[in-house]
């Protein structure tokens, strides 16, 4: 099934029930009122949600009304839990290796994860605000789940029964903070900031076939400024599955209701050393840093610039029928001003 939260006037949104094609919707105040709520009574609510998603597909509920993105919460509008891993080796060997630095081999066994801030999400249609374009804006497209709880020290293959909804990410990110925070030893604070999750999250059922081993196997489109750059799949080259993501951040705490984990920035090697542009025939990528990483390994220093005020980027992924799965997130970059 497929689930999204509208914006009203309270923190968390209205949780509507979506129908498959993103057309119609209806309200289940009656069963859960927020997305939270649902996740937290997931094996009683679960089964009343579905109901009505297959009376919705077809039509033979009342009370549907439009569907519009636009009007849409991040399906989480605020998460007791949001980690980021990074499950797609080929991008953190890119970072190293345009720092001239080496992997570390226990890269390749152990996920690299740091703990954002999950208290104030913005919408996948919400304008992503910025104090400065000297930040170094850059967007990050990722798939992501929610879980319900997760017990401390719990196989992958445990975690992987806890994945309760799968949902994009624009993980934004402000690369020019970031060798200054990273380098005081303590990870990302400042540099990471609001988030933006896909207009609707989707049951690892819904996906069929399309979700396999704990991974979301189709690609992830991005278009910045109307232009294509970049259709991985995000099912290629993905090193640690959602179970393993999932398993690695319940290590040595118990994860509630709520909890998201996010892939990291979806990445595919292509059979090349760094990946290819959509400019050169391949798959292209998921974020600006790549392209310059591999500027400065090719040419010694990137010239593909960061996003500017009134820059947009789009983020969604098709079906096999060219059918939206999740939504699009659709945001333009803009200068913060104080409120």
């Amino acid at each position: 099934m497929k689930l999204a939260s509208l914006k009203n006037n309270s923190r968390d949104g209205q949780l509507v029930v979506v129908s498959r094609d993103l057309t119609k919707a209806v309200a289940v105040a009656h069963i859960a009122g927020t997305m939270q709520h649902a996740l937290d009574h997931w094996s009683v609510v679960a089964p009343q949600l579905a109901e009505v998603y297959n009376g919705l597909n077809h039509g033979t509920v009342q009370g549907e009304f439009s569907f519009e993105q636009s009007a849409c919460e991040s399906p989480l509008p605020r998460a007791y839990q949001w980690a980021d891993g990074s499950a797609y080796v080929n991008h953190v060997e890119l970072v190293r290796r345009a720092r001239n630095s080496e992997m570390p081999p226990s890269f390749w066994t152990d996920p690299l994860m740091y703990q954002g801030g999950s208290d104030d999400f913005i919408g996948p249609r919400d304008a992503i605000e910025v104090v400065s374009e000297d930040y170094g804006i850059d967007f990050e497209g990722e798939v992501a789940v929610i879980t319900g709880d997760v017990a401390m020290a719990s196989t992958p293959e445990q975690a992987r029964q806890q994945i309760r909804l799968v949902m994009l990410v624009n993980d934004v990110s402000l690369r020019g903070l970031i060798p200054n925070e990273l380098a005081k030893g303590f990870g990302f604070f400042q540099s990471k900031p609001a988030s933006a999750f896909s207009p609707v999250a989707v049951t690892p059922d819904e996906l069929a076939a399309d979700w396999q081993d704990a991974k979301l196997h189709l690609p992830l489109l991005s278009h910045l400024n109307g232009e294509l750059f970049g259709k991985p799949n995000a099912g290629v080259d993905m090193t640690f599955d959602f179970g393993q993501l999932v398993a690695h951040a319940a290590k040595t705490r118990n994860l509630g209701a709520g909890a998201i984990i996010g892939s990291g920035t979806v990445s595919n090697k292509q059979g090349t050393d760094f990946g290819t542009s959509i400019s050169e025939g391949g798959v292209g990528y998921s974020c600006i840093a790549e392209v310059r990483m591999i500027e400065t390994i090719r040419d010694g220093k990137p010239s593909t610039s960061f996003m500017k005020f009134g820059d947009t980027i789009r983020l969604e992924v098709l079906d096999a029928q060219g059918h939206s799965v999740f939504g699009a997130i659709d945001q333009q970059v803009v200068q913060y001003t104080a409120r």
